[in-house]
């Protein structure tokens, strides 16, 4: 049994695969999330459930967390039962949200100032990269913290890289986010013209999967929007929260992105047809009427 005990913060689609592994790996979990029918399974598996984030981590040495927007980041940090109310000097907290860069830096700052060791971490892989531990693992924060949180990131992950400083991990998330998005597009509208064409769209995915316009979204969504399975490995609302990230940092850096602003009015536009809790696979469905 390892001496870190840990605070898991957040067992959704990706979180409650995550704490699973950590669990599977020999640690004593803890678990809070809003919703407690969504940590029943861990539950049951022998984690500890806790009433607040700041019950969660008042005997953690570690806490994790995995929310939903930026603004729940703040308030499981922040607020008056928030992780810093309680988590004790020399603990290790670790965001692994897509969030904010700038709510990274000041999460950081903050922890600084308790004596808490802070990283941001967020991931990609989707739904089957959390079952299968394969998530790539993007890590801002202080190098000593990192050593620290590497053996448990390895449990979670497949691809674990130590960015660089606190908010460095949300900035590589949001390069992650801009490649989907752009990729995203080219799918649906390549799906789109063949056919549109008279081409069987699954046959035209055996020819181009393997070759140069290859890529996991491929691979892994367009096969699952095929048989009419929007169920979300990730959410249509949150992929759009991760967008208007990206955008508003790229407005920061006096950037401009295109493609991005693109990709973030055609899943405004899923939002308003009601299809926010769908996976982002769904805009292949409804690409035709978007455009």
């Amino acid at each position: 049994m390892s001496s870190e005990s840990i605070a898991f913060i957040g067992t959704g689609v990706m979180g409650r695969s995550m704490a699973s592994h950590l669990m599977d790996a020999g640690y004593s979990v803890a678990v809070y999330n809003r919703t407690r029918s969504k940590a029943e399974e861990l539950l049951e598996k022998g984690a500890l459930w806790r009433d607040s984030p700041a019950a969660a981590a008042e005997d953690a040495s570690v806490v994790i967390t995995i929310v939903g927007y930026p603004e729940d980041v703040a308030e499981t940090y922040l607020g008056d039962k928030g992780v810093f109310s309680t988590l004790p000097k020399g603990g290790l907290a670790i965001d692994m949200t897509t969030s904010k860069p700038k709510l990274a830096e000041l999460l950081w700052e903050r922890g600084r100032e308790l004596g808490i060791s802070v990283m941001d971490a967020p991931v990609s892989g989707g739904d089957l990269g959390a079952r299968e531990a394969r998530l790539s693992i993007m890590v801002g924060g202080d190098e000593e913290a990192f050593f620290r949180a590497k053996p448990l990131f390895e449990i979670m992950g497949g691809i674990v890289v130590h960015q660089g400083e606190a908010g460095a991990g949300q900035k590589t998330k949001m390069c992650n986010q801009i490649a989907i998005a752009g990729g995203m597009i080219g799918l649906a509208e390549s799906l789109s013209y063949a056919k549109k064409a008279g081409l069987r769209p699954e046959t035209v995915l055996q020819s181009i999967q393997s070759g140069a316009a290859g890529s996991w979204s491929m691979t892994n969504l367009v096969p699952r929007a095929f048989r009419d399975d929007y169920a979300p490995g990730f959410f249509v609302k949150h992929f759009l929260k991760d967008l208007k990230i990206a955008l508003e940092s790229a407005d920061e850096l006096k950037l401009d992105l295109p493609g991005t602003e693109l990709a973030a009015r055609l899943y405004e536009k899923l939002v308003s047809l009601g299809f926010e809790d769908l996976g982002t696979q769904a805009l292949f469905r409804n690409y035709e009427e978007l455009l």
